[in-house]
């Protein structure tokens, strides 16, 4: 059996962009290793969930890391985050991704969502959000995660995930933040869950806006962190596991703890090394010799890079495509190895918007002596043309799996994790 790579660059999918004469920035960018790898291989589009339809981080990585068709559709953002912090939750317990965002003074309307990246100071604005009593018996608490996102355990009787978010979405400067509510109202578990929310948003905005280090960062001009944004509640679950079901012992080299969440839920070895960040700073040569390492004595590797998601959300085509020639050349760490190579991303990621969109992804995968097409540099326009078609997440990553050799001949009781997402 061949070793396999793949690398997802969150976020690499685009739309055409004025500033790069409307090109994507992976049209754009010089990536002669990425391409060398298609001349080797075949390229083509992936759906991460259903044609048109946008999906999160969580949900795309999901797909491509084997989670089962299903139990994709139901992974909830904060369980997923939880995972990656490794959060202890009991059964029953309601746990919420959230943001550190600034607030106006009454904590109705959003300037920024990010708090301007508000990052190192994160864990010491979470210590003040420990174990305070909300509505009913629930206590709430928070946890940093990665950069300006935290999550939010709450813990007590009587709890749902079937509530709505209290974060209206991405470029949200001016909107209003949301009141979360009980998707039945005839939910008591939900409205109770819901009410406690909206409590403790409310007493968590109080105590943020007079922690000492928010008035020191309006001293210096910065932006206070003086509010919450939370969104995908969820609960403890077991997720299915394409493969681990193969029994293939796997690695993820990761920055971000949505991966690292991913991984831990799957109980794949999770590689996150000082110098791994979800940002533009991270360590990209380290991350594709960790890689090499991890393949030394493991079937499967993952390197995920967030930065080209950052960008896009920025509106920063320019300093994507800066960045995915800078991926590109780190690429040829592994470039000329006998790896099953397999390039994608969760989603596509409008930089003319800073939108996550349904536009599908565009995928390339290169294997000595696997079926070559006839396109010669990787881009979306081009990957229309790719032999590899138009295929979901889970049929790509059946197709890395195929060209490893790692796929038996399928039987009835493989169905749960084969087939559309």
């Amino acid at each position: 059996m061949k070793k396999g790579l793949i690398i997802i660059l969150d976020g690499l999918g685009d739309r055409p962009c004025p500033e790069l004469e409307n090109r994507t920035a992976l049209e754009a960018a010089d990536t002669p290793f990425m391409d060398k790898l298609l001349s080797r291989g075949s390229c083509g589009l992936v759906d991460p969930l259903y044609p048109g339809i946008p999906v999160d981080t969580h949900t795309g990585c999901g797909a491509l890391m084997g989670i089962a068709p299903q139990d994709v559709k139901r992974l909830a953002r904060g369980t997923v985050e939880a995972a990656g912090i490794g959060l202890d939750m009991q059964p029953g317990d309601i746990v919420l991704r959230t943001n550190f965002a600034t607030l106006e003074d009454d904590g109705s309307k959003i300037i920024d969502r990010r708090a301007e990246r508000i990052s190192d100071e994160v864990p010491e604005l979470c210590q003040a959000l420990q174990n305070l009593e909300v509505f009913d018996g629930v206590t709430a608490s928070m946890y940093p995660a990665s950069q300006h996102r935290a999550v939010l355990h709450l813990q007590g009787p009587n709890l749902s995930s079937e509530i709505t978010d209290t974060d209206p979405g991405c470029n949200s400067a001016g909107c209003r933040v949301l009141i979360s509510k009980a998707l039945d109202p005839a939910n008591e578990h939900a409205v109770n869950t819901a009410t406690a929310l909206n409590e403790f948003s409310q007493r968590a905005h109080e105590i943020l806006q007079q922690h000492p280090l928010n008035l020191q960062r309006i001293a210096n001009d910065k932006l206070p962190a003086n509010g919450l944004l939370c969104r995908g509640a969820g609960m403890a679950f077991s997720v299915r596991n394409l493969i681990s079901h193969l029994g293939l012992k796997t690695a993820v080299i990761t920055g971000e703890r949505t991966l690292c969440g991913i991984g831990n839920l799957s109980t794949f070895k999770v590689i996150h090394q000082d110098g791994f960040t979800g940002m533009s700073d991270t360590d990209l040569n380290g991350k594709f010799q960790a890689a090499r390492q991890a393949l030394e004595d493991h079937d499967l590797a993952y390197v995920h890079i967030k930065a080209p998601d950052i960008f896009s959300h920025d509106k920063d085509a320019r300093g994507k495509m800066e960045f995915l020639q800078q991926i590109d050349k780190a690429i040829s760490i592994v470039a000329d190895s006998d790896y099953v190579i397999g390039i994608s991303a969760d989603h596509s990621t409008d930089s003319n918007t800073g939108r996550h969109c349904g536009d599908p992804v565009p995928v390339l995968l290169s294997s000595n002596g696997g079926r070559i097409d006839n396109v010669t540099t990787f881009g979306e326009t081009n990957c229309m043309q790719g032999g590899l078609g138009r295929i979901t997440g889970n049929g790509f990553l059946l197709s890395v799996l195929d060209a490893m050799g790692a796929l038996p001949n399928y039987h009835p009781f493989d169905s749960v994790f084969i087939g559309g997402n």
